[in-house]
């Protein structure tokens, strides 16, 4: 295989890549809370070649587009009134934190619920956590109060103020389960969040821009399609190639 079908045919497998990334952030934009995802592109240079071309040897190093990482794009969605008493909204950076199977996780769906025992928790049962590290728990069936601070009350008694923190090192946290972060990083640890403000009654909708993601798809399958005719064109031409080859010969 020669360097432009080589080339061409690393360029599609990038494009697969963020074909799958676009098609999942579609998928979420109406996820309470979704953070798209992003690519980071890079070139990518065989071992081999970088220790020729460092050595001073003539052939250059290949050069391959590739994906190096994806990225979380942590941009603030819109705020939606529900009316919801137990529908949460962060305004400004940060995440709830909850008690999570395996430690702690962080999230910016609000979208809360009481167990049976009063407990105030997420749709998939996580206890979300207090300032004291204790869960919230609802001393009767009386409607909850969250105030901008996020000190949550009933019937005027203070049940305990909801723990928002934020992370210096955005990438030492990665996406967990369905809309769910935690911390991957040695060097991750969160802190109180500084000017952002709970609202009740609201969620934030996903940050997902729908048209944009239409244009970027459509911009990506042609991107594709281009880069599946140069491999046919290269293929060709290696066809053509050989055959005037084996009519020298003959």
């Amino acid at each position: 295989m020669d360097q432009l079908m080589i080339s061409a045919a690393s360029g599609m497998r990038a494009r697969m890549e963020s074909l799958e990334m676009l098609a999942n952030n579609l998928a979420n934009a109406a996820t309470v809370g979704y953070k798209a995802d992003r690519e980071f592109y890079s070139l990518y240079v065989a071992p081999e070649a970088a220790a020729a071309g460092l050595e001073g040897f003539s052939p250059t190093p290949s050069d391959l587009p590739v994906i190096e990482r994806h990225w979380t794009d942590f941009k603030q969605g819109t705020l939606t009134p529900t009316g919801g008493p137990l529908d949460f909204a962060l305004s400004g950076q940060g995440f709830f934190v909850l008690d999570g199977p395996n430690g702690p996780l962080f999230t910016r769906n609000g979208s809360f619920q009481l167990s049976k025992a009063g407990v105030l928790t997420t749709a998939d049962g996580y206890a979300v956590h207090s300032i004291s590290g204790s869960p919230i728990v609802a001393s009767s069936s009386a409607p909850l109060e969250v105030s901008p601070d996020g000190v949550v009350r009933q019937s005027g008694q203070v049940l305990g103020q909801l723990t928002v923190v934020t992370f210096d090192q955005p990438g030492s946290v990665e996406k967990f389960g369905k809309n769910y972060f935690r911390i991957v990083a040695p060097e991750g640890s969160a802190k109180p969040a500084t000017d952002t403000e709970v609202h009740q009654g609201e969620l934030e909708a996903s940050n997902v821009g729908a048209p944009e993601s239409a244009v970027r798809l459509i911009s990506l399958m042609r991107q594709f399609e281009m880069l599946q005719k140069a491999i046919l064109l290269g293929g060709e031409m290696d066809r053509r190639a050989v055959e005037e080859v084996a009519r020298v010969n003959a």
